[in-house]
């Protein structure tokens, strides 16, 4: 069977190299040739544990190419996975995968699968198969298959290997047990459905992840009032199997490439259908509003930041990737900036794509050299570096040691280091007690 895959992003490249680890020989396709040198080069273009040494491992099995002609006429099943960002109207973007779709379309010498594992709004597949029906080739039927990912940034390799699930979206036999033959190795169970509700459980997944993490950040405000702890109430939520302890840690909002827009689209498709999802709609305002809680937090330390030294920890949405989209750094960087704010900033990922947009920020290759002399600190990402470092330090090496940790990632210890003023998120009681 030979398998091909339009793609080389998150989902494209990640599902290519699972797909060859499992067996399979892959053809990787993309219009960017630059990424393709790079993949030609053994360099993976994201950022993604474990990612580069399986291209290595498997690199007899995986071929990269923007030469979608030749990828394209005699596959037997080709994936789409390339990206549907935003639009201005919060809608999904599916102009790559339309695009994709016509080439497939007008390319293909026989009869193959095509399979959207990209995420696409209700109906996309079906309007698909109608768009690329009189576009094909005498004698050739392409079916069109549903088969969304569930992967996660940082995470994506062992995700995709070792999925929670497998859904597939057909109602047609013969594509079920070529799927079925795909995915052989694989230690998940399968679940076949209709296309639009293939469709639906993407978007109903990751939307209802985004809504657990907006519902403990508001308790986690509500806790600060209060005087309860946030951590606390956490755990003893998550002890009960029906909530789980998954996705119940406070911080200062979700971002990254699904969460932001997955929310968006699902709230547009429910608006152009004559419905709303109430829950959806006070996610995404929970969380732009949350983006910017130490920001207002440090307005109880400082009346402005114009002249100071602000260090921030962690420029990416999360550890373990370089991707930026919808990360609070995006959003609160621009106004310490605006504010007058000098900022050293520190990432062990996201420094080079950072720096694309904001070249006047001192970038520094230490936590250390980041925050010594600093006026106030704000932590954005948890990398493993920023949990494991000494809250001591922060008042040895800071002008004035004040750090508002926005994943509260910092040791306990930090309430109770002398000298250290240190603020978390939803710390009602333990604030109280310090200040």
């Amino acid at each position: 069977m030979k398998i091909t895959v339009a793609g080389t992003g998150y989902v494209g490249l990640v599902t290519a190299v699972c797909f060859a680890d499992k067996g399979h020989d892959v053809t990787c396709v993309d219009i960017d040739a630059g990424k393709i040198d790079m993949l030609n080069n053994g360099i993976a273009p994201i950022f993604e544990e474990g990612l580069e040494e399986l291209m290595s491992k498997n690199s007899s099995r995986l071929t990269y190419t923007t030469d979608y002609k030749s990828a394209y006429k005699d596959s037997d099943i080709i994936f789409i996975g390339v990206g549907t960002p935003e639009r201005r109207d919060s809608s999904a973007d599916l102009s790559f995968v339309n695009s994709v779709a016509m080439q497939i379309a007008q390319t293909a010498e026989k009869n193959c699968i095509m399979v959207i594992k990209s995420t696409v709004p209700v109906g996309t597949n079906a309007n698909i198969e109608q768009m690329i029906a009189d576009r094909l080739k005498p004698g050739v039927h392409i079916e069109v298959v549903s088969n969304p990912e569930f992967l996660a940034q940082g995470t994506a390799v062992r995700d995709t290997l070792h999925p929670s699930r497998i859904i597939i979206g057909t109602e047609n036999a013969e594509a079920e047990a070529v799927m079925r033959e795909v995915y052989d190795g694989f230690d998940a169970p399968i679940l076949v459905m209709d296309r639009e509700s293939a469709e639906m459980v993407k978007y109903a997944s990751n939307d209802f992840l985004a809504l657990k993490i907006s519902y403990i950040n508001e308790i986690a405000n509500l806790c600060e009032i209060v005087g309860a702890d946030i951590e606390s109430v956490s755990k003893g939520m998550g002890f009960d199997t029906r909530i789980g302890s998954s996705f119940l840690r406070a911080g200062i909002g979700y971002g990254g490439s699904c969460f932001p827009k997955d929310t968006k689209a699902l709230h547009w498709l429910a608006h152009i259908n004559d419905c709303e999802i109430k829950t959806i709609k006070a996610a995404i305002e929970v969380n732009e509003k949350q983006k910017l809680s130490l920001y207002r937090k440090s307005k109880k330390y400082t009346d402005s930041l114009d002249g100071k030294t602000v260090a921030v920890l962690g420029l990416t949405f999360k550890p373990g990737t370089d991707d930026l989209r919808e990360a609070p750094s995006l959003v609160n960087i621009p106004i310490f900036l605006e504010d007058g704010a000098k900022i050293n900033a520190w990432d062990p990922a996201g420094t080079e794509k950072f720096r694309e947009l904001f070249p006047e920020i001192n970038y520094c290759d230490s936590i250390d050299k980041a925050i010594t002399n600093a006026d106030i600190c704000f932590i954005f990402t948890e990398w493993n570096e920023v949990c494991s470092y000494q809250p001591s330090e922060f008042v040895r090496l800071m002008k004035t040691p004040i750090v508002l940790d926005g994943r509260n990632c910092i040791d306990k210890s930090a309430y109770t280091t002398e000298g250290l003023i240190y603020e978390g998120i939803g710390k009602g009681k333990i604030n109280k007690k310090l200040y």
